[in-house]
């Protein structure tokens, strides 16, 4: 019975990984996830790195390959996890509207380079941020730091797409903020069915971009050629 619970359980993993699932709007981060210091965590992450190279066959004693485990575990947490720990949060500069500028705001073509945390395997593509300011307008590069900042975890584009437009809102005050995503996932494009061509586009509109002429007017600036 456990053996056959057991294949049940790897079966649904499997599925999940497969199809794309999210089961929540929030990473699934434990509560202990910071009681220990980055350093120690690079350390914990260096040998767990060597073990899976030496199980693989890989020789460490080569000049190649020695510091492998320690620049993986360094990137993973100083760099492509970065955005797990909530020290990292950009702090979102807000000013008053002065100028009384009514009309959307558009940041297109914000780079994302994420990870799936299906099979922490990356996800790169770009994101196009909107808002329409209800008396505060944020500093453009914040736009492309809360962005960072949420990709640069296990991630699953749906959720990233909510977290960023959710992060807009509270820091502007206004529900009025919208976010298309559209990447390519190397879990997708480098394994399983391989198809190289594929990408995913996610969206998330609010307030005012739940209405039909406000949400064409963003997809539209979406279309204009910004090549220079």
């Amino acid at each position: 019975m456990f053996e056959l619970n057991s294949k049940m359980n790897d079966e649904r993993i499997d599925e999940i990984g497969e199809n794309h699932v999210a089961t929540s709007a929030q990473n699934p981060v434990r509560d202990d996830a910071f009681d220990i210091s980055d350093e120690e965590k690079i350390n914990r992450i260096q040998e767990s790195v060597k073990e899976i190279l030496i199980t693989l066959g890989m020789d460490l004693t080569d000049d190649s390959m020695q510091g492998t485990p320690k620049r993986v575990a360094k990137a993973f947490v100083n760099e492509m996890f970065m955005g797990l720990n909530p020290k990292n949060m950009p702090k979102p500069s807000t000013f008053d509207n002065n100028y009384n500028y009514g009309e959307m705001l558009v940041e297109k073509n914000i780079v994302v380079y994420s990870t799936c945390e299906h099979h922490l395997l990356p996800i790169i593509g770009k994101a196009h941020v909107a808002y329409i300011s209800g008396g505060k307008v944020i500093g453009l590069s914040k736009m492309n730091r809360i962005v960072e900042y949420f990709s640069k975890r296990p991630q699953v584009q749906e959720r990233l797409t909510m977290q960023i437009v959710q992060a807009m809102q509270e820091a502007l005050g206004t529900q009025d903020v919208a976010c298309v995503i559209d990447a390519k996932h190397l879990c997708v494009n480098s394994r399983g069915i391989k198809d190289i061509e594929s990408s995913t586009v996610t969206s998330e509109f609010g307030g005012k971009f739940k209405e039909k002429t406000t949400r064409k007017e963003f997809l539209q600036y979406l279309q204009m050629d910004t090549k220079f």
